[in-house]
Parts: structure tokens; sequence; C-alpha cells
């Protein structure tokens, strides 16, 4: 059905003004476009022509982990696609002082767009109030900023998320199991996301009243911190029928203690989307079954919404005229049967 214009809708609610039943009608099945339609047609939206040039500059945290190497590659392989975009890149920092430090030479430099995956949200919230009160508009990419003024757009996961798909693939696993047992190898307790994932995960396992999480160790998304704590774990539970592991990284080490301990009674599920995960996964010869993404893609899309911020244009397929405010991603669950889908985006 066309929308009724906005006079109309102010009628029908306080009843400033008589509309009839045929002008109703009209409005309800003409064929014509309405005026709201032929705007969101003509929407300017981003798209692979070239146009404005844009220089955009991205500031990372160091590249320690398999995910954030990932990040920061499929940032320069997005860039490269355009020739209108001229992306000027940090070296990644974990020590914020340093990280504030080149966000700001990339202020100075005027650099059109700022895309940050802070090292510190909250920590580095000035430095995005910063940018944005200089007139760049800023893409905050995953680790929020504390404050929605720091950023004209926000894009990353959903660790709820991440925790609530594996719950609720382990629950469909497990759901004619008569008291089955699940474990949980989560990552750092210290950082929200942990808390996040894990609230995901007890949330889903609430619709499967037959399976109870019997362990939790936290690890640190580190193979070596994957290997010993998953042994330790192995020692304390002799039988559970489900593992839910947040990052692929430290899943490595969890599958060496897995071999090293000679067990194959149960399934695992994985976080992230690392390939290593998802050949095993095609395989098919471990306990791992599955893998929740967190995608690094979420860093080419920045440079897209970058991009489209500083040639004023939307996003393509949607009908408003600006960039999203914020864009949340989904945590596919990858397994055997659409592994081939995936697994171009998985990283080392």
């Amino acid at each position: 059905m066309a929308r009724i214009p906005s006079t109309s809708r102010r009628a029908l609610l306080f009843g400033t003004a008589a509309v009839s039943a045929g002008a109703l009608m009209t409005a309800c099945t003409s064929n014509e476009p309405t005026n709201q339609e032929q705007a969101a047609d003509n929407a300017p939206v981003a798209d692979d022509k070239p146009g404005k040039a844009v220089t955009i500059g991205f500031a990372g945290p160091q590249a320690d982990h398999g995910w954030l190497n990932a990040i920061n590659d499929n940032a320069k392989s997005r860039a490269k696609k355009y020739s209108d975009v001229t992306l000027e890149i940090t070296e990644g920092s974990n020590d914020i002082a340093q990280q504030i430090g080149q966000i700001q030479t990339l202020i100075n430099k005027k650099v059109d767009v700022l895309v940050i995956l802070p090292a510190d949200g909250k920590a580095l919230t000035q430095v995005g109030l910063q940018a944005m009160r200089a007139g760049i508009p800023v893409v905050n990419l995953d680790r929020v900023f504390a404050s929605p003024q720091a950023y004209r757009c926000w894009i990353g996961g959903d660790n709820y998320g991440m925790g609530l798909n594996a719950g609720h693939y382990i629950g469909e696993r497990l759901k004619d199991m008569p008291n089955a047992k699940v474990v949980e190898l989560a990552g750092l307790d210290n950082l929200e996301l942990t808390r996040q994932r894990t609230k995901g995960f007890d949330d889903a396992l609430k619709n499967y009243p037959n399976i109870k999480k019997v362990a939790r160790q936290a690890a640190e998304f580190t193979v070596e911190s994957g290997q010993a704590k998953m042994a330790q774990l192995l020692q304390a539970q002799s039988q559970f029928d489900a593992l839910w592991n947040h990052d692929d990284d430290q899943g490595v080490g969890a599958l060496r203690a897995i071999d090293q301990a000679g067990r194959d009674d149960f399934l695992m599920v994985g976080g992230a989307g690392a390939k290593s995960a998802m050949d095993a996964i095609k395989a098919d010869n471990s306990v791992l079954k599955a893998t929740v993404l967190y995608p690094p893609t979420m860093a080419a899309s920045a440079i897209d919404l970058a991009r489209g911020l500083g040639q004023g244009k939307g996003v393509g397929g949607l009908a408003e005229f600006e960039i999203p405010s914020s864009l949340t991603l989904y945590s596919a669950v990858v397994t055997k049967d659409n592994v081939d889908q995936y697994l171009p985006t998985g990283f080392s």
C-alpha cells in the first residue's frame, strides 16, 4: 500500500482536517508513485562508479590477533577497489596515547572521513569528539565510543547474537537428549564483549530445559590460553555433550588439548570465523562442527560507509538519503552445509 501523505496522517490522528473516504481510497490503491516514493527513487546512493575523491583515514589497534589482522586486510583491499578513495592507514597500536596521537595526525591532515577501531572505546571517545567537532565524520568500527556524539556511524558485530546463535545451534542438536551437559570456554572476562557472548549463550539455553551448563573457563583469546584452559575443563569434566568456545584463535589450542586427551564424545562450536575453523568444519574429522561469525568484513563495509559519507550519498537498497547511524552485523552459524559459502571470508 502506498504511503498516506503526512498531512492526511495528521488529519487521521488529530482530526485537524476532513479527509474523504474517496481520497483515502485513492491514496491506498493508486499505482501512481507518491512524492515520497519519487524522492526515495532519486536518492543519491553510493555505487561502484567513480565519484568525488575521498581521503579516508583508518586507525586501528595492533594486529596481534588473526581477527584484527583480517580487519586491516579487509580495509586495505576494499579501499583499493575504488579509484576515488585514498586510504591513509596508521600503524596499529594498543597503546591508547599512541593511537590518540595517530588519529590526531589524521585530523591535522584534514582527511575527509575517519574510520576508527579504538583499542579502548571509552578511552578514545574524546579524540572521536575532536574529529567530529573538526567537521570530519567518524565511522566507529566495532568497539564503541562512550558517546554517540563521537561518531557519525557505528558498525560492528553482535556479541550477544554470537552467544545466542551458538546456544540455539547446540540446543537444537541436543534437544532430544535427556540431561544434556554443556561447557563454555569464554574469552577475557574483563571485556564487555565476553560477558555479552556468555549472556547470549545462557539466554538461548533457557529455551532447552533438558540442557545444563556445568562448567565455564575464561581464556585470553590466544592459542596458548585456549589449550591450557581447555585442558582444565577436560580434567574437571569427565563427560559433557557440547562445548561453546568464544574464539577460533584460542580454539586452535582447545582442539590441541582435546586431541591430547583423546576426547571425541562431544560437539564443539567456535566463534569469529577463522579459516582454520572452517577448514576443520569442512573436513568433518574433529569435534568442531560449527563456528559463529564475527565477520572482519565489517572493515570493508566501514570503508564503503566512509566513502558514502565523503561523497554525500546513502546506501544502495535503502530509501533514505543518509548513511544509517548504526549497523549491527549478523552472526551467522557456519556448518558443513554452508561452509563453502563463507570460506572466502575466513581469516588466518
